[in-house]
């Protein structure tokens, strides 16, 4: 009939109309992402700008959050508050002319005019904001979300992700372990731009973990350890991390790393090793029964962690850092008993002097650890009840007194060895690496005699700069910034000479600071009292701070750092003059000629 629809006709109209109802949704253009970004941010005048000066910093709220601002002679910088490391305040840290700011607590350093990371340990970057002078106040536009401490860091800025090649697939670069060397160095390979395949071989079976809170926080789970899970290792920088994994060999006629038993060989066009270190153990008797540990990774604490419980009985070998640390780390975990056996006189003599190990020494005796310095360990005596456990440690002092302490768990902490047996076994290698097992390298950490292997981290003897003295340094901080020379060395095609100033941190009842190479030192020039944990200490060789600690003298070894890292520390009679390191101005642009 005229004017009606036909049923095909009807039924044609009805999928029609169902499918223009659900259709997906078309996406959005990127004009409308970036206007809804813009409406999330806002600007607000957060200070005047006669109130920050050249070469300062300030913390200014911005809503509920807050924002650093940084001024560089005539231009002002806004980023976020907060190293993205540990959630320092970055205003209490050091602002440079060359536009760094280095982290008051743990040496993180960042581009205050990109937020950008700079220095390892920062596992991410800081936000940057607009900031500019209007009406003489100084305005800030950010998005308030970005301003808290709770969303304090953003993602690197990657010029690569290794998309282009199928994970698992081509040489490219190959990493031997998976600690904070190779971390840093995926990190730096793709910010700097390298997109080849890169695969990492590591023996631990979790993605690289922020390992100084297994010796000061005893954490025994990996996920709340890691900086990168392995899927976003693997999904945004294009890694194939083979955990579980252990080298074998290295052929460097095939350019081939040899793994596992199987002999399976994976081929590299670059190789970085950072396998890191492996506990020592004394080689004395009883050294292997079950419950005698020593602390490396997650296992080694989980280990730790259930066998020092209320009421048992703890022995703790060696005097330094780690040993420490842990002792710390369990002193409130009501035992019946914790000694340390030490063979200098004071605890962290070697590194700190004998009147800081006095003072820190002094601390841990009010926690109620007994120390038995001065001493050797002679054996370690299976328990009368199961033969396979250490029941005593026998330890003779320096008189020759011999004293049985009883132990329901022992712990060496007496340093660790380069994890290079791999290498050992390798021919090429004959040459560069020695008795102790240590790598030996150039100033661009390349292994001497090869222009496409470097090594980094524990393993790694490198000549220091300004003397060329070859070094093996076994700092975590050490290893990262390493890692980000090597990367950026490998992604740019240009060398970079690794010039960074070693930082480290201990928690010792409150946060110790060390900061360069104080390694035969002469003289020990202390600001201060140890007994009250409250100092800054320089060491001098030769007439020349070469280091400096501090406790509660914040940010006395960031700025030491900086001052070392430029050439600009005080000479060791200045400082016993009393020339104050602050006074030396390394912030405002009259500063800048000796500066950048």
């Amino acid at each position: 009939m005229p004017g009606l629809l036909s049923h095909r006709a009807l039924h044609a109209r009805y999928i029609s109309s169902w499918l223009f109802s659900h259709r997906p949704p078309s996406p959005r253009p990127l004009y409308n992402l970036t206007a809804v970004r813009r409406m999330s941010q806002k600007t607000i005048a957060v200070l005047d700008a006669s109130e920050l000066k050249d070469g300062e910093m300030k913390e200014v709220p911005f809503e509920d959050g807050k924002v650093l601002l940084s001024r560089l002679g005539d231009k002002i910088h806004a980023t976020s508050a907060f190293c993205t490391h540990y959630g320092a305040p970055l205003a209490k840290g050091v602002l440079t002319a060359d536009g760094r700011v280095v982290c008051p607590w743990h040496g993180a350093c960042f581009n205050v005019c990109t937020g950008d990371i700079e220095d390892a340990p920062a596992p991410t970057a800081l936000h940057s904001f607009k900031a500019e002078i209007v009406n003489g106040k100084i305005n800030v536009t950010a998005d308030p979300a970005n301003t808290t401490s709770a969303n304090k860091s953003r993602q690197p800025k990657l010029l690569a992700t290794g998309s282009n090649v199928p994970v698992g697939q081509g040489k490219g670069v190959v990493i031997v372990g998976g600690g904070s060397g190779a971390f840093h160095a995926i990190e730096s390979l793709r910010e700097h731009g390298y997109n080849g395949p890169v695969t990492v071989l590591s023996k631990e079976h979790y993605s690289p973990i922020d390992r100084t809170k297994l010796s000061k926080a005893l954490v025994t789970d990996p996920s709340k350890l890691e900086w990168r899970s392995l899927a976003d290792l693997r999904s945004k920088y294009g890694v194939d991390f083979r955990a579980g994994t252990e080298v074998t060999g290295v052929d460097v006629n095939s350019k081939e790393v040899i793994v596992g038993a199987t002999q399976e060989r994976v081929p590299y066009q670059t190789l970085i090793l950072a396998s890191g270190g492996v506990p020592r153990r004394l080689p004395i008797e009883g050294k292997d029964l079950a419950n005698v540990l020593t602390l490396r990774g997650v296992e080694d604490a989980k280990k730790i962690d259930a066998a020092v419980k209320e009421g048992k009985r703890l022995v703790v070998i060696g005097s330094s850092f780690i040993s420490m640390e842990l002792v710390v780390a369990v002193s409130s975990r009501k035992l019946a008993s914790i000694d340390v056996v030490g063979q200098e006189e004071f605890p962290f003599e070697l590194v700190l002097g004998k009147e800081i190990g006095a003072g820190l020494k002094k601390f841990h005796e009010s926690k109620g650890v007994k120390f038995h310095m001065e001493s050797k360990v002679e054996k370690i005596v299976p328990s009368e009840s199961d033969p396979s456990l250490a029941g005593a440690v026998v330890v003779t002092s320096s008189t020759g007194q011999t004293t049985t302490l009883p132990a329901d768990v022992v712990v060496m902490g007496v340093g660790v060895a380069p994890a290079t047996e791999y290498l050992k076994s390798s021919k090429g290698f004959e040459q560069v690496v020695d008795k102790s097992g240590a790598v030996h390298v150039d100033e661009y950490l390349r292994v001497k005699g090869f222009n496409d292997i470097y090594a980094i981290g524990d393993i790694a003897m490198y000549p220091q700069p300004g003397t060329g003295e070859p070094r093996r340094i076994e700092h975590w901080n050490v290893a990262g910034n390493q890692g980000r020379a090597v990367g950026k060395t490998i992604a740019e095609g240009k060398g970079q000479p690794f010039v960074k100033i070693p930082v480290f941190w201990s928690a010792q009842g409150q946060q110790l600071r060390y900061c360069g190479v104080g390694a035969g030192y002469d003289d020990v020039i202390i600001d201060g009292n140890p007994e009250e944990m409250k100092f800054i200490a320089y060491y001098a060789k030769d007439g020349k701070i070469v280091a400096m600690a501090s406790m509660q003298r914040d940010p006395a070894v960031t700025k030491g750092s900086e001052l070392l890292r430029l050439g600009l520390m005080p000479s060791a009679a200045e400082i016993k003059a009393g020339k104050d390191i602050f006074s030396v101005d390394i912030a405002t642009v009259n500063s800048k000629p000796k500066v950048a």
